[in-house]
């Protein structure tokens, strides 16, 4: 069994790493540090850590005008306060004007578990996606979020990075090439196309052994950067296979699944099948609980894809 880790640990744990090496790297938190990790920064840190309180949209205002002074901002808290709060600043005071914050979101999705459905945003890469000049990445496991937070910090410009609360399976090795705007084919097919991000990318993964058990050959895609999509691998994915389902723990409308349905229209129109949240709010209960619920189980993904099949005929 793999190794499981949560990606908020794997972000605190980065930061620190990061910080070691950038002393322009600063952390802003709304304070929900022991929630979003970031407490470990503020602790090895504390002159560059900043506790805003429970002002989000104070805190992404602070965090623009540090990256106007050269430095390098991590704002987090989670992800229906750093969106939801705060969505104004981060539009007029980050995006505008291209400014160098990273927003970094814990608690993503309805795996956010008991919180209910007030906490579990499923419309924040959605919002964050349609902001112009705004980075949106979703990593599957604690490897591949250390190597984004890198990413984050080494690019120029407004990034929003999408974390969970729960433990998840290691899928990537340490040095895997993660790089922003490029893919990765987790496992190659024939027959259809899994496209997925976050923590749907373990789902589709088990997902393809069980269709490869009735003779069917489905390839895996994980996309991390959801904008700017990789737009080559989808399109000759699309054009190899014939038929796609997209997978992500977010609503259908506007995330991953809305992204890619709008290049296959234009590029390569093919069978394709939006799993996720279906136009409704989260609900509470317990995080494996509520996958199933909300119809997020390789199970599902496995009814998706013979769905899709026999659209391809």
């Amino acid at each position: 069994m793999s190794t499981m880790i949560a990606t908020r640990d794997a972000y605190g744990e980065a930061l620190v790493e990061l910080g070691a090496e950038n002393p322009d790297i600063v952390v802003l938190d709304a304070d929900l540090s022991g929630s979003t990790k970031t407490a470990v920064f503020g602790r090895k840190y504390p002159d560059r850590f900043f506790n805003m309180g429970i002002a989000e949209a104070n805190m992404v205002g602070t965090a623009a005008g540090l990256s106007l002074a050269g430095k390098i901002p991590f704002a987090s808290s989670f992800a229906i306060f750093a969106v939801g709060r705060a969505w104004e600043q981060v539009r007029q005071s980050v995006a505008y004007p291209k400014a160098n914050v990273k927003i970094v979101a814990s608690h993503s999705g309805v795996t956010v578990g008991e919180d209910g459905g007030s906490h579990q945003s499923v419309e924040d890469i959605a919002i964050m996606r349609a902001v112009p000049n705004m980075t949106v990445i979703c990593p599957a496991d604690g490897p591949e979020t250390r190597l984004a937070v890198r990413a984050a910090a080494a690019y120029r410009g407004p990034v929003y990075l999408r974390l969970g609360r729960n433990k998840v399976p290691t899928l990537f090795a340490a040095d895997y090439p993660f790089a922003i705007g490029r893919g990765a084919q987790l496992r190659d097919g024939t027959d259809l196309t899994f496209v997925t991000t976050g923590l749907m990318t373990a789902q589709a993964l088990a997902a393809a052994e069980k269709l490869a058990a009735e003779g069917i050959s489905a390839r895996v895609l994980h996309l991390a950067t959801i904008k700017p999509l990789d737009r080559d691998l989808l399109v000759a994915a699309a054009a190899e296979t014939g038929a796609m389902v997209t997978a992500e723990e977010h609503s259908i409308i506007g995330g991953l699944g809305g992204a890619v349905a709008e290049l296959l229209a234009e590029e390569c129109p093919v069978p394709l099948k939006r799993v996720g949240i279906r136009d409704r709010f989260g609900t509470s209960g317990k995080a494996e609980e509520l996958l199933k619920y909300f119809g997020l189980t390789p199970d599902d993904l496995v009814a998706a894809a013979r769905e899709v099949l026999a659209r391809k005929g």
